[in-house]
Parts: structure tokens; C-alpha cells; sequence
């Protein structure tokens, strides 16, 4: 489903999905309010959400998508536009599995598409580390005492993962297979109660286990 206050805009990102064979636009929304009702209708699998709309926001109606159904809620991608939306972080907190740029390339944003479709979250590109980066002190930190769930392994996981590291580079890293990564992502989620990668990665920041990066000056 596409969500848009701009008819043209969701024309265009329509388009580009409906062309792939197998990706199909269910619904096309022009406000959080209508977004929210359609999707308890149709069920879409993804939501492409803009944050700045009138009358209820993508931010309230990420919020209330995700909280919907647990597990078989729509997974929600943010599409923004990087230098004015600081409520992407919000966003985050409240659901989405990640965000992309407004005028991100097609085929970027098909990619986007299909990775949190797959249960995975967006966060290899470099404006997702700036934004996480940029926010991620904003909001009272949690009680360190949820990492003692974890194991050595889970936590050591916990932060590549939030490195930004993908399952695969993270098996290099650590020794082992993929299969084996996938096992303890799957677990730490569980443990500290947290729907995917994002999640994990804000929670990661907030305890220090990773830490904002600086610009680098010469």
C-alpha cells in the first residue's frame, strides 16, 4: 500500500511497484486515517508511508499499523524526504522497519520493498546510520539489566547488529554460519521483546553498546 498525500507521488511509486512481477500495489492512501483503515481491510504486507500528511500523520499511523496485529502487521517502510523529517527516529520507536529517501532511485526503493517484506529491517543505507546516529539520544535510556536475558554470543550478535552489519557479515565476523546468526537474532528478539533489526539497533544505542558516529575532520 502506498501512502501519500500527493496524488502524483503516489502515482509514480504505484507505477514502479506494479511493473515488477511480483510486487502489486493493494491500495493507494492519502492520509494516516485512510492508510490505517485500508490496511485493516486488505492486509498489504508493506506500507510505503510518508510522515507529513494532514490530518493523521504517517508518524500516529505507523503507531497504530504495527500495534494492530503483532506478528502479522504490515511491515512499514517510511519514505522521506532526509533534511526535514526528524521524526524519523519516532517512526522507528513506534514500528517501522525502515526508511527510504523520496527521490531514492527505483530500483532502491524495490529493494527496500522486498527486504522488510522478507522480515528484515532497512538499515544498510548510509542516511538510515546518519538518522540513527542523529537521534538515537533522544528518548530516556532503558534499564541495562534487560541485556542480562542475553548470552555472551546474543549480546556480542546484538551489537553488529547494530553496526549495521548484515547476517552474513556478522557470520564471517564471529565464525560461523548464517544459520547460526539468524538462530541468535531470532532469540535476542524474543528475549527483549523488540519486532526486528531496527529495534535492536535503537535499543543497542541507547544502552551504549553503540555509540553515534562523528563527523571526521581533516
Amino acid at each position: 500500500m502506498v501512502v501519500d498525500d500527493q496524488a502524483v507521488v503516489r502515482a509514480g511509486f504505484a507505477a514502479i511497484v506494479d511493473a515488477e512481477p511480483d510486487l502489486h500495489v493493494v491500495a493507494e492512501a492519502r492520509d494516516g486515517a485512510q492508510a490505517v483503515r485500508l490496511a485493516r481491510e486488505l492486509s498489504p504486507d508493506v506500507v510505503l508511508m510518508d510522515i507529513r500528511m494532514p490530518g493523521m500523520d504517517g508518524l500516529t499511523a505507523t503507531r497504530l499499523l504495527t500495534a494492530d496485529a503483532g506478528a502479522a502487521a504490515p511491515r512499514v517502510l517510511v519514505l522521506t524526504t532526509f533534511d526535514q523529517d526528524a521524526y524519523v527516529h519516532d517512526a522507528l520507536r513506534a514500528g517501522a522497519s525502515g526508511f527510504l529517501l523520496k527521490d531514492a532511485l527505483p530500483e532502491e526503493l524495490l529493494a527496500g520493498i522486498r527486504v522488510v517484506a522478507s522480515g528484515e529491517a532497512m538499515l544498510a543505507p548510509t542516511v538510515t546510520r546518519r538518522l540513527i546516529d542523529a537521534f538515537a539520544d533522544t528518548a530516556p535510556a532503558p534499564d541495562p539489566e534487560l541485556l542480562t536475558s542475553l548470552t555472551p554470543r546474543e549480546r556480542e550478535v546484538l551489537t553488529l547488529v547494530a553496526a549495521g552489519h548484515t547476517n552474513a557479515e556478522i557470520a564471517e565476523t564471529l565464525g560461523v554460519t548464517t544459520g547460526t546468526v539468524k538462530s541468535h537474532v531470532n532469540a535476542l528478539l524474543g528475549k527483549l521483546d523488540l519486532r526486528d533489526r531496527v529495534q535492536a539497533t535503537i535499543l543497542a544505542y541507547d544502552l551504549g553498546l553503540a555509540r553515534p558516529r562523528r563527523p571526521h575532520r581533516e
